[in-house]
């Protein structure tokens, strides 16, 4: 009996350590639950009043992404079916929206199993998982918010999302694939949530696509659905979906005609995503004296 009581006690204390380490978060985690606001220092006319048709500056994009963006019809959005589809998980955050977070405990261990948030347009709504379950095979069903997990390194969380349908890299029809993946850097700075958001896709980038957003912290947002409901916007005849094709589209021109850039420069491509660029762009003709 003697013998047994040294062991019942270090049983006790290691299920006593087991479960304050179950209770107390890890140091490096940072909460993010409350309302989180948009704001714009960074490519206020890109993510507000939305991009120029044919504007792909900066983005490393191939010949296959130009054309379908070369093709695409803003008055597609005018049509009721296509009225309320949320953005797409990758560029949702980017879009004039807020983000309401919580998260979601075990409870029997009271670890947060998810981290969870809803963006006030459309009301989509994205789950985190944080407990370690693998990605689903890749025949799973795709959708827009896709399947993600993350892990805090240091205090910023990182997150990879798959299973994504096909998406959009800017508003203006720049395609992203259903093969596309992301990953995700949320780093809060006090009141300041910054978020770097990475693209991968194998169909229509020809390297990563960064980008970078910084929200606000506002407690007075709240969770709440905000529904939508289609309308006709412009009457048209039954069956006509608006289309262009891209070697009669007459817009792609409009943006090197009003600021004098190269066309070349206008389109994308990967060099221009390097600072290097810069010293290319000095020596193309039809550049202005500002623009070098």
């Amino acid at each position: 009996m003697r013998s047994q009581v040294p062991r019942c006690l270090s049983a006790l204390v290691t299920l006593g350590a087991t479960l304050l380490s179950a209770l107390t978060p890890a140091h490096a985690q940072v909460n993010l639950a409350g309302g989180w606001g948009f704001r714009f220092h960074e490519d206020y006319s890109d993510r507000w009043p939305g991009p120029r048709a044919g504007d792909y500056m900066g983005l490393p994009i191939n010949d296959a992404a130009r054309m379908a963006a070369d093709s695409w019809n803003p008055a597609l959005i005018t049509m009721p079916e296509r009225q309320c589809i949320p953005h797409p998980s990758d560029y949702g955050t980017r879009s004039p929206a807020n983000l309401v977070w919580w998260n979601e405990v075990d409870p029997g261990t009271q670890r947060i199993i998810a981290w969870k948030f809803r963006l006030s347009w459309m009301s989509p709504e994205r789950t985190i998982w944080m407990d370690g379950r693998p990605h689903p095979p890749e025949n799973t069903r795709h959708t827009r918010q896709g399947f993600s997990t993350g892990k805090w390194v240091g205090d910023t969380l990182v997150t990879w999302t798959t299973h994504l349908k096909l998406g959009y890299i800017k508003r203006n029809g720049v395609p992203r694939s259903d093969r596309a993946t992301f990953s995700e850097h949320w780093m809060r700075n006090g009141p300041y949530l910054t978020l770097a958001t990475i693209v991968y896709d194998p169909v229509y980038l020809t390297v990563p696509h960064i980008s970078t957003q910084t929200f606000v912290q506002d407690d007075t947002l709240q969770r709440l659905a905000r529904p939508c409901y289609p309308t006709i916007e412009v009457p048209r005849e039954k069956g006509l979906v608006p289309t262009t094709l891209p070697w009669a589209n007459p817009d792609l021109k409009e943006l090197a005609l009003e600021t004098g850039l190269p066309l070349s420069v206008v389109r994308g491509g990967t060099d221009m995503t390097y600072p290097e660029f810069i010293m290319t762009l000095s020596t193309l003709p039809g550049t202005p004296p500002a623009a070098r």
